[in-house]
């Protein structure tokens, strides 16, 4: 299956790239086994110090010869404000105290909470890094970084969840845009309506893209097997980018319940979620997203809900307690095979004949 015009500009051989995924869910050894497959493979660094940029960069140099990318998230403009004061921020934390204790946590207090990394430094940590392609998801990155990239022959990816999302990243001067439709798993990137008005389903918002740009276009969203990819190629996709699918992979970072629950029946049921980090997100439904549900829209913006519940996932998942973990799919999670490598994935998403 040949790469074409995405082959070209990032030097892969199969039209698949593995989706970036955040919160210690990628893997060096996974992105790095996509791509000596013949993919791309991806790291999520949004949640990475800047400092730890540039040794993630170097240990997937070291793990592979071949293309990869690095992800960052563009933060929001309500991101850009002035974070709750701490009083504020308490009693947000209070709200989940019932399992802070369950999980022995002690609730944070005021100036527990900690500050995620500044996108600035991390940016700048990335291009003086130079992995071989760079990949933004929630905007369009600053000029100042697309055009350090193109100095140093850094390939771009935008991510778009709309037509128009996806016009203004070629005007800006991406070199390729992934349009995520709706049926995508983890975080929805919508950046120029609300989520809610940018909910678009793959197989609806491949084609318009593919009309409305000139850059190599990669479908995201529902794809699972070589029946998708199929599928996304025949809209005018250059490409297919998969997340729960390679999430499924033994060399992913996701923990022992997360790939069980991929495995099992619950994941043919998902829902948007603003619970886990205060940006919408695809998962599999649990105790937590429903206990919680009438809360939705009182959780406080990433990145500060992210914080608060950072330590409840941590700790349910080191206790093996699914009822507690974001449990990111997207909805075709119910093809996923889990216990395979990267490889035999990959070998399966893009041979002759289909794949079982």
């Amino acid at each position: 299956m040949n790469a074409g015009r995405l082959g070209a500009l990032l030097g892969i051989g199969h039209p698949v790239v593995q989706g970036p995924f955040g919160g210690g869910l990628s893997s060096v050894a996974l992105a790095a086994a996509v791509s000596e497959g013949g993919g791309l493979g991806s790291y999520g660094a949004h949640v990475l110090e800047p400092a730890r940029i540039g040794e993630l960069v170097a240990e997937l140099k070291g793990a592979t010869t071949r293309p990869f990318a690095v992800n960052l998230w563009i933060p929001l403009e309500e991101e850009l404000r002035p974070l709750p004061d701490a009083a504020e921020t308490t009693r947000h934390a209070e709200r989940l105290r019932p399992y802070y204790e369950e999980l022995g946590l002690t609730v944070p207090g005021e100036g527990d909470i900690p500050i995620s990394p500044d996108f600035d430094e991390q940016v700048d940590a990335l291009l003086a890094a130079e992995p071989p392609v760079i990949s933004f998801v929630m905007g369009v990155p600053p000029r100042r970084v697309i055009d350090e990239a193109r100095a140093r022959g850094i390939p771009l990816i935008g991510t778009a969840t709309t037509v128009e999302e996806a016009v203004a990243l070629e005007g800006a001067g991406l070199d390729a845009v992934v349009a995520s439709g709706s049926d995508a798993g983890g975080h929805r990137g919508a950046f120029l309506r609300p989520v809610r008005e940018s909910l678009v389903g793959t197989f609806s918002l491949v084609p318009q893209v593919v009309d409305a740009v000139s850059v190599p276009v990669i479908a995201a969203g529902g794809i699972a097997d070589r029946r998708g990819v199929t599928a996304a190629l025949a809209l005018g996709a250059d490409a297919v980018q998969i997340g729960t699918g390679f999430l499924a992979t033994r060399e992913s970072g996701a923990s022992p319940l997360h790939k069980r629950a991929l495995d099992g029946p619950d994941a043919r049921t998902t829902v948007l979620t603003r619970l886990f980090s205060g940006r919408t997100a695809r998962g599999i439904p649990n105790r937590f997203v429903r206990e919680m549900a009438a809360h939705e829209d009182q959780v406080p913006p990433y990145p500060v809900q992210n914080m608060l519940m950072q330590p409840i996932r941590r700790a349910a998942a080191e206790q093996d307690r699914a009822e507690y973990v974001n449990l990111w799919a997207g909805q075709a999670a119910g093809l996923t095979v889990s216990s395979r490598s990267a490889g035999e994935y990959l070998a399966s998403l893009t041979r002759a004949e289909p794949a079982p």
